[in-house]
């Protein structure tokens, strides 16, 4: 077991853990936090998708200890309060959600999108990605 510093949805939690956990299973079991949701457990759905220090990462592929320090955002903590996001509210009116599973990790994914795409970061859509 290891000590584990890191912030999660702006609250700094330290915590022990076993080095094979991975990140979804601490935010989940450990903190309580239900939105990420575990799918496919081989990082192919995203259900599972969260964002740490202002990038998309599949929480069920990441190691807890490998975050240490790290800035982690799961779908709670898009929200400013009892006020939804932005974005989680368009989701709700266009009917974005689907069965809701998955919505989370699309949440999440789009939010880190919409702030890549502010700040300029090349990706494979832009054509000036590596």
């Amino acid at each position: 077991m290891y000590p584990l510093q890191l912030t999660v949805n702006g609250t700094d939690h330290d915590v022990v853990v076993d080095p094979r956990r991975t990140l979804l299973d601490l935010v989940r079991e450990t903190l309580h936090l239900k939105g990420p949701k575990k799918g496919c457990d081989h990082g192919q759905c995203g259900a599972c998708t969260m964002i740490v220090n202002g990038r998309r990462t599949n929480s069920c592929l990441s190691l807890a200890l490998s975050h240490a320090g790290d800035k982690v955002t799961t779908v709670e903590g898009l929200a400013n309060g009892g006020a939804m996001h932005p974005l989680q509210q368009a989701f709700i009116e266009q009917d974005a959600f689907q069965c809701g599973f998955c919505t989370s990790g699309q949440l999440c994914s789009a939010m880190a999108l919409i702030d890549e795409l502010k700040e300029e970061i090349p990706s494979a859509v832009t054509g000036e990605g590596p």
